[in-house]
């Protein structure tokens, strides 16, 4: 295994372009297939994708500022403590890639947006005590763990169905939790993967040509060498009061929220993440100059998201999506609908790398297709939600904030993640059959 991995690993890095270019040969293919399908209207097709285009703007700024909050609170002298004295029980290459797997498993569970911030961050501590470790497979162990998120506590999906007043409560009403993502079949695929997923890992483990952790050289500009504190203006600057103070208030609010009860979410991880940030780093100076360190790390989302909303509005107006689940309709039984949910909601999230898009774009086919068969609606809506999970191992998007943490190209872990998705797509099949 280690070697045919080792040697798929080389092809990929060989010919894998850039996931930017990947975002453009995509939306291409999708523009050229909706007009295959609608010949007579090829500005009905591009005034879609224009329309399309600017749909996630808040999105984007939620996850660009998760991104650049997050990687400003581990800056916080105390938490890189704690993070390597965790990445410090990793003894061995092995230990290595459970260490971090798990560490991410456990962070992805607890909240998605959260856990892309702990995997990239694990993942660069743990190489650079272990260095023995092959590095790129490192970092696919941090970033495998987003097939889970969709049975965790921040499931887009499992939410989103379980919140009144959602888009589908008139087709499906309101299903509780206890339905989808803490519904035994879902707890049973959980475990299944967080055992089998770190297995197949180590077994991918390259034995020579290993790649370690290199620590890259920062350049120290002026500004942030040491300066002496001779002016009023500076001293402002650098006070410890104002961080303090302005940290408090944020972290005052979210206690006030959580009490009237408010439920956890980006917003709410973006104000907790700036808040404890300005807290702990105390110096607005500080604090921006940390903030300003991970600016070129997001640079790929806001470029690239854009382009996935066009793909994503282009699906659902050139009648795409529709035919695809049309066709399920067509082949399923009600025994196997969940398994064609599964595969097609993959298929979709290639297209639409966004939980809570690709539910706006096929939860409303899909129930339909489902109700027709007889299908529990949390049955359908858990499908999708694994499905997307699934190819998010093989579609570019959500690694690049690890990716720009750490300092690899996407060419570096796709080899082995699309391994891994080949395991995870036949043990994901085989439970959803039977434990839904």
């Amino acid at each position: 295994m280690n070697r045919l991995a080792h040697r798929f690993s080389k092809m990929v890095e060989r010919f894998l372009p850039d996931a930017f270019v990947i975002a453009v040969i995509l939306m291409l293919l999708m523009m050229g297939l909706a007009l295959i399908m609608n010949p007579s209207e090829p500005l009905m097709i591009v005034e879609s994708f224009g329309d399309g285009f600017w749909t996630y703007l808040t999105f984007t700024m939620q996850m660009v500022l998760l991104l650049m909050t997050g990687m400003a609170l581990a800056k916080v002298p105390f938490i890189q403590r704690f993070l390597s004295r965790v990445a410090s029980l990793a003894k061995s290459a092995n230990q290595a890639y459970i260490l971090t797997f798990l560490v991410s498993s456990f962070a992805y569970y607890i909240n998605w947006g959260l856990a892309v911030i702990v995997g990239a961050i694990i993942a660069r501590e743990v190489g650079k005590r272990n260095q023995q470790a092959h590095f790129p497979l490192l970092v696919a162990a941090a970033y495998a763990p987003t097939v889970l998120y969709t049975a965790g506590l921040s499931s887009s999906i499992g939410l989103s169905v379980a919140t009144e007043g959602h888009f589908l409560q008139s087709a499906i009403g309101v299903i509780p939790t206890s339905e989808t993502i803490f519904h035994s079949g879902t707890m049973t695929i959980l475990i299944a993967l967080v055992i089998t997923m770190p297995l197949f890992i180590i077994l991918m483990a390259p034995k020579k040509d290993i790649i370690p952790f290199v620590e890259k050289e920062k350049k120290v500009t002026s500004r942030q060498k040491e300066q002496k504190i001779d002016s009023p203006a500076m001293k402002l600057e650098r006070s410890k009061v104002w961080g303090t103070v302005t940290g408090l208030i944020g972290l005052i609010y979210l206690l006030v929220s959580f009490w009237n009860g408010r439920d956890l979410d980006l917003n709410i991880i973006n104000l907790a993440f700036l808040s404890l940030g300005l807290l702990f780093h105390q110096s607005l100076t500080q604090y921006a100059e940390a903030f300003k360190d991970a600016a070129s790390s997001i640079s790929p989302i806001i470029l690239q998201f854009p382009f996935y909303a066009g793909i994503i509005a282009v699906l659902g107006s050139s009648g795409i999506a529709e035919s695809i689940i049309n066709w399920i309709t067509n082949v399923a039984t009600s025994d196997t609908f969940g398994v064609f949910t599964y595969w097609t909601a993959g298929a979709v999230n290639l297209l639409a790398p966004s939980g809570g898009g690709q539910w706006a774009l096929q939860g409303p086919l899909q129930v339909a297709a489902g109700a027709q068969l007889g299908v529990n609606h949390a049955i359908t809506a858990m499908a999708v939600g694994w499905g997307d999970g699934w190819t998010n191992l093989i579609q570019p998007f959500w690694a690049l904030p690890i990716l720009s943490v750490v300092g690899l190209h996407i060419r570096h872990i796709m080899g082995y993640c699309i391994l891994l998705s080949v395991w995870v797509g036949v043990i994901t099949t085989i439970l959803i059959y039977f434990v839904y």
